[in-house]
């Protein structure tokens, strides 16, 4: 039965960003429990793949909730009332137009967890925002409502203060002004944009950064045939004049980012990690170790521990590889997985 007060979901909203190498397995284990009582549609998928949740003690025999299940059920984790709702872009390609997709839906319980998530992550990963001009290129995004990556932007676009700082939409024009102007003064700055968009911009306004990150995130989003990574790298690499480009790994359904500082391989917050599973076997889940003895790669399975009120436990649609570290890659998509707007082809 569900629990009926909120004493354990205020112990893990304390517990979740203090997450350590040394007491994850033992806090995800503890979320699964909390999560099948209280999830409606967890519970059902648990129990429909016969998996009995007082024998679950390892992250391995955690049942992972088919990331298409956000299209088509509302996932929540007690019964509240939604704050708001993070949504996909729900896109048609235009070179694919027979290729449809259905939008992904997030309920929201506590917009704060997600703000805690992103923000203490990033000063991590990339120091105070207010010690950078940060700029958007995210156009697709922002055409549409409820975006997760829109809302974590415009908090750190806040939180850096710089006058320069903000979203400039299509004005590519204004962008360069502004990117020159940092550049001459060596403000330190951060340009982070949908893949298409950072493209289109890169091969209009070439020039060279050496004050800028340049960061990609959200593919194509149908606006063009996907690249692989390394061909989106060294396309903006040339033309910006970087030596690395950056990534920014997230998805509607977490509420929690990885993120690569140019060589391809995503690092992951203490309280997520990334698992993986067999692409003919999607019941045989490997942590790191185990796939690495294996020698394979996989389908990437994730725990996000920030997911306290949806579900924690999300098996995605992204081909992947795991490092001895905890770190990951992303090589592709499944071959019949809806087209997704970080999506890159396999390489």
């Amino acid at each position: 039965m569900p629990v009926k007060n909120d004493v354990k979901n205020r112990d893990f909203k304390k517990r979740i960003f203090a997450a350590s190498a040394e007491n994850f397995n033992d806090l995800a284990l503890d979320l699964f429990r909390f999560q099948y009582q209280n999830n409606p549609v967890y519970r059902q998928y648990c129990d429909a793949v016969h998996v009995d949740s007082t024998q679950v003690h390892t992250l391995e025999k955690i049942p992972f909730l088919p990331i298409s299940f956000f299209k088509t059920h509302t996932i929540k984790t007690t019964d509240f009332n939604t704050d708001l709702i993070f949504e996909s872009s729900g896109t048609t390609p235009t070179y694919l137009p027979e290729k449809l997709s259905t939008n992904s839906k997030h309920h929201i319980h506590d917009v704060q967890i997600y703000r805690t998530s992103f923000m203490t992550n990033f000063k991590k990963m990339y120091g105070l925002p207010e010690n950078k001009c940060i700029l958007g290129l995210l156009p697709s995004y922002l055409e549409r409502k409820n975006s997760s990556l829109v809302h974590m932007m415009a908090d750190l676009i806040k939180a850096s203060g710089h006058e320069l700082s903000g979203f400039y939409l299509y004005d590519h024009d204004k962008l360069h002004r502004t990117l020159m102007h940092n550049e001459l003064l060596k403000i330190p700055t951060l340009l982070i944009g949908v893949t298409y968009a950072l493209l289109d911009f890169a091969k209009q306004y070439p020039m060279p950064l050496r004050h800028t990150i340049v960061m990609e995130t959200g593919g194509m989003k149908g606006r063009r045939e996907e690249m692989t990574r390394q061909q989106v790298h060294a396309l903006l690499q040339n033309q910006l004049g970087v030596s690395l480009v950056h990534s920014e790994y997230g998805m509607t359904e977490l509420l929690s980012q990885a993120y690569s500082k140019g060589d391809g391989i995503f690092h992951c917050p203490n309280w997520m990690q990334v698992l993986i599973r067999e692409e003919d076997d999607p019941f045989n889940i490997m942590t790191a170790n185990r796939a690495i003895a294996k020698s394979i790669n996989g389908v990437l399975n994730i725990i996000d521990l920030a997911n306290v009120y949806s579900c924690s436990f999300i098996a995605t649609d992204d081909v992947g590889r795991l490092h001895s570290n905890g770190s990951f890659e992303v090589l592709g998509r499944l071959d019949n997985s809806d087209i997704r707007g970080c999506s890159l082809m396999i390489l």
